[in-house]
């Protein structure tokens, strides 16, 4: 049953409709109920009706659509309103009857997608009516305060006579002199502008009618490509990225004409405040064009309309609108199927664990929440990263294929290449979540898609960035591959998309731990790399290194550094790395720390005792050994050196 009131109207005081209006056939379905045409007893007119199914929460939208409808319906571009009625029924439930306007030529968005599937698209001038007459129909609503809030191709309707009619007023909102803007999220998905979906996140955040702007710059893409961007992803998964994304274009910008390709970048203006509004734009050169031939178009319209339902029913495709204040209406996927969190009409803590938890029992280590991808350590060798696994993920749709790591590096990989911008990958966790072994899957899958076309440079990306890590990871209590050190890295690609070289910088570096760890930890990898090899090469002597003791801050009791190191695949992993960068002067030099710190150890723990280790004139004799410049490393190992930040005061 109907609530009996809205606030100010009363449901009561409507007539019933079976008085005057008789159903023929069903025309199709709205957001909240079928709309069908109907015959008019008295006159034999024909009419469309939307009956709105008996719920309880849409009260408030039944009542802004008949008010606006009441008052706004009296525009060429805006569907006439006839009438409300109520139908009562006490065995199926009451009914309100919406009776509008028969616009039975389809929607814009349906005369699109028809046109497309005969291999046509629409010609401009026939674009550039269609929303110079939606234009004419937004103005007339934002002049009386009131904005639509639902532009898109499925709510501009066309009439057989070559009519464009604005629909759909269940979300609009109307504006006062006291409120000049709105704070709620509401529209759908695919259409809404950024600052509308900000009101979702931001409690201080505010829109006005050029929101209406953006949906049109969307519903413009629309009328070229047959669907707005993003289209091909969830509903909810759009919404995080309308924000972030540049704002979108035609697919293929170069088929269109410049003027049209502006009409879209002005309307698609990220910050509204400096979007344009309707007025505005409707002195915009691509709207102009059709100023003295409406007529002209009016009849090719009628034509393209005539062709179209000819050729038969466009199977449509239905976007459900939200609203944040009653909660979305879209249908979600079983809770055991869900990829990306951000589909779930509920999401706390509790369920995402249980999400989680329930995906990592079927090695599903990898889950989507909107561009957020978390990675579950699964501690075991899996076979997702294989070749096959790497081309599966170039170039495809985010649910064409299970979450994974490759789908981000290759999203961020075309969005640098489509927009020409810089990318950033942001990899975070807890010691042990894998924060490594990911960056080294992030880092071999852009060099695929880099097409490196020297095997060279692949190779020392892929090796060099092993190579950093073994100078700063270390065994610690509860990861055996803890990084002590965080680490940046920056690829490079030309302009084309291939990869020409890349560039790490470390910064807070756990340095202590080169001469102190804690008890059942160990020191960087790269020590006892360099050990176990001199001590296999019997280089050790060479080097001023025992070959009969272990030092003392590379000794552990699980693990013996000769045979254990030098049959690790990593050991092997970091010397080809060296040979393959060009950087064999790191061998003595890591020497000459290891000894070092041996007499370091030695000596005791003051920094006196360390000065007089290196003396230049004692710590001659090592110079050839080393091929080091004695005198510099005396002058880096002694001298220390301050970073001041200056400040700027206003």
């Amino acid at each position: 049953m109907f609530p009996r009131s809205g606030k100010s109207i009363v449901f009561d005081n409507f007539p019933d409709p079976t008085d005057t209006w008789e159903i023929i056939e069903t025309i199709g379905k709205g957001t909240y109920g079928k709309v069908y045409k109907v015959l008019n007893k008295i006159d034999g007119s024909k009419a469309a009706v939307k009956i709105l199914d008996p719920i309880h929460d849409i009260d408030e939208e039944i009542e802004a659509e008949y008010n606006i409808l009441k008052a706004l319906s009296d525009h060429a571009n805006v569907v006439k309103f006839y009438g409300m009625y109520y139908k009562k029924d006490i065995k199926c439930g009451d009914q309100l009857w919406l009776v509008l306007e028969l616009c039975n030529g389809g929607s814009v968005t349906d005369l699109a997608k028809g046109m497309l599937k005969r291999g046509d698209r629409m010609d401009e001038s026939i674009i550039a009516y269609i929303l110079h007459e939606s234009l004419m129909g937004l103005q007339h609503l934002h002049i009386n305060k009131t904005i639509h809030r639902d532009v898109k191709g499925n709510n501009i309707l066309l009439t057989t006579q070559g009519g464009i009619k604005l629909v759909d007023f269940g979300v609009s909102a109307q504006l006062t002199n006291t409120r000049l803007r709105r704070n709620t999220s509401v529209g759908t998905p695919f259409w809404m502008a950024p600052e509308v979906i900000a009101c979702e996140q931001q409690l201080d955040s505010t829109y006005d009618a050029r929101c209406d702007v953006w949906s049109l710059g969307i519903t413009a893409i629309e009328l070229g490509d047959g669907d707005p961007p993003l289209s091909d992803l969830h509903p909810m998964r759009a919404l995080f990225k309308i924000p972030r994304n540049p704002p979108p274009t035609l697919h293929q910008p170069e088929l269109w004409s410049d003027e049209f390709n502006d009409f879209i970048c002005k309307c698609l203006i990220k910050d509204f405040e400096l979007r344009p509004n309707v007025l505005d734009l409707l002195q915009h050169v691509f709207i102009k064009q059709t100023v003295g031939r409406e007529k002209i178009l009016q009849k090719q319209l009628i034509e393209l309309i005539d062709l179209n339902q000819q050729i038969g029913v466009i199977e449509k495709t239905r976007h459900e609108r939200i609203h944040t204040k009653k909660g979305s209406h879209m249908k979600t996927q079983d809770a055991d199927e869900v990829d990306d969190l951000a589909t779930l009409e509920v999401l706390d803590e509790n369920t995402v664990a249980d999400q989680l938890q329930n995906r990592y029992a079927r090695d599903q280590v990898y889950t989507y929440v909107g561009d957020t991808l978390i990675a579950v350590n699964p501690f075991h060798k899996m076979e997702i990263y294989t070749p096959e696994h790497t081309k599966m993920y170039i170039g495809a749709k985010h649910t064409a294929n299970p979450p994974h790591i490759f789908a981000v590096a290759d999203t961020a990989y075309q969005s640098m290449v489509s927009y020409n911008n810089d990318q950033c990958i942001v990899i975070s966790g807890e010691s042990g979540a894998g924060k490594t072994e990911s960056a080294h899957l992030l880092v071999q899958q852009l060099t695929v898609l880099g097409k490196a076309n020297n095997r060279t440079l692949q190779e020392k990306i892929l090796l060099v960035n092993s190579l950093v890590e073994a100078f700063g990871n270390a065994c610690t209590v509860i990861n055996d591959n803890s990084s002590r050190f965080g680490k940046y890295l920056e690829m490079k690609f030309n302009g084309g998309g291939t990869v020409v070289g890349a560039q790490i910088s470390e910064y807070l570096l756990e340095k202590s731990r080169v001469v102190h760890q804690a008890m059942g930890e160990r020191n960087f990898h790269i020590f006892y790399y360099i050990y176990a090899g001199l001590a296999d090469r019997k280089k050790l002597a060479h080097y001023k290194l025992s070959d009969s003791k272990t030092p003392k801050y590379l000794y552990h009791e699980n693990i013996k550094l000769g045979p254990d190191i030098v049959n690790n695949a990593s050991y092997k992993e970091q010397f080809d790395a060296v040979d393959i960068a060009g950087i064999s002067v790191i061998m003595p030099a890591l020497s000459s720390c290891i000894w070092l710190v041996m007499k370091h150890k030695a000596a005791g723990t003051c920094r006196q005792s360390v000065l007089d280790i290196v003396k230049p004139n004692e710590a001659q004799s090592t110079d050839c050994s080393w091929d080091l410049h004695v005198n510099s490393t005396y002058v880096v190992i002694t001298r220390q050196r301050y970073f001041t930040v200056s400040f700027c005061r206003p």
